[in-house]
């Protein structure tokens, strides 16, 4: 960790005991605070459906751990997320901000990396010199107290409440579409919900995917996340040649599990990679999580 990330260490440390509010007191100031405990039957229902996943906070010691391995240096690495704008997703960020600083912001509307080949490119001119970046992107999806995927109890709010918003709106339009209920939207000419209009369309070739899925609400986030890889990816290959040197892009992607609050946050890794800036993967990092 740096000098400078006190704060950011204490946050994270306050986040995994369940204080959700982000506030200490005098008296709980190196007292050993007990953690709360994690709701048994989320964690549950959460193996069930995404086996694998990994809490946000153990992750992001797990990224720092392997890639230090390949010669990543903390002081010398830019982390770019491409996660949604909802404010259940800031958990991960900031753990793997606490260890390698501020993030480059990529994402958009359900974790769509919308900043494109262009935000890509001035994130690489942002990396230190003689540094490498790490970019982590995927949707997101909620399980609420009971159990219910798809749904997430947000904080002062009574009940629950779809989560990915996003996402849930997209898949009842690429359904409709695939139906024949409606048809396929044109190309909006104002940039009022542009993002909206894109995390739609680029669905709709999961269309048949998800309805003869046996459960649309862990299947969408499944859909989501290739179609969010393939699109990510073709980011890289476009983008690459901007690293400067012997800099090198590790790319995480996967898709944030957002949990009621006393419950952490969890990620299921779906690929971890590293490609040097000819976009040619050099490690392949996956089976780091067998020893997880």
């Amino acid at each position: 960790y740096s000098s400078n990330d006190v704060d950011g260490r204490n946050a994270k440390k306050l986040r995994s005991m369940g204080n959700t509010d982000g506030n200490s007191s005098s008296s709980n100031e190196g007292a050993g605070v007990a953690p709360v405990q994690e709701d048994n039957d989320v964690i549950t229902k959460m193996n069930e459906v995404f086996p694998g996943a990994i809490k946000s906070i153990d992750l992001a010691e797990h990224i720092q751990t392997v890639l230090a391995k390949h010669g990543y240096q903390d002081r010398t690495t830019l982390v770019a997320t491409s996660l949604c704008c909802d404010e259940v997703n800031r958990e991960l960020e900031l753990a793997v901000t606490d260890i390698y600083n501020d993030n480059f912001n990529m994402g958009g509307l359900a974790g769509f990396a919308f900043g494109g080949v262009t935000s890509f490119g001035a994130m690489a001119h942002h990396i230190p010199n003689d540094g490498s970046c790490v970019i982590i992107y995927g949707p997101h999806v909620g399980i609420d107290r009971d159990g219910n995927v798809g749904k997430i109890n947000r904080r002062g709010r009574s009940g629950n409440g779809a989560c990915c918003g996003s996402a849930a709106a997209a898949c009842g339009y690429v359904l409709s579409v695939h139906k024949g209920e409606c048809a396929k939207v044109s190309m909006p000419s104002s940039p009022l919900d542009a993002q909206q209009f894109f995390v739609g369309n680029m669905l709709l070739p999961q269309a048949e995917r998800i309805a003869n899925s046996d459960d649309t609400e862990v299947e969408l986030p499944l859909a989501l996340f290739d179609v969010q890889d393939e699109y990510m990816k073709e980011i890289v290959s476009k983008g690459c040649g901007e690293v400067a040197g012997d800099g090198k892009i590790a790319l995480l992607g996967g898709i944030q599990i957002n949990t009621p609050q006393g419950t952490g946050e969890y990620f299921l890794p779906k690929v971890f990679e590293i490609r040097n800036n000819k976009g040619e993967k050099i490690a392949d990092l996956m089976a780091s999580f067998a020893s997880a």
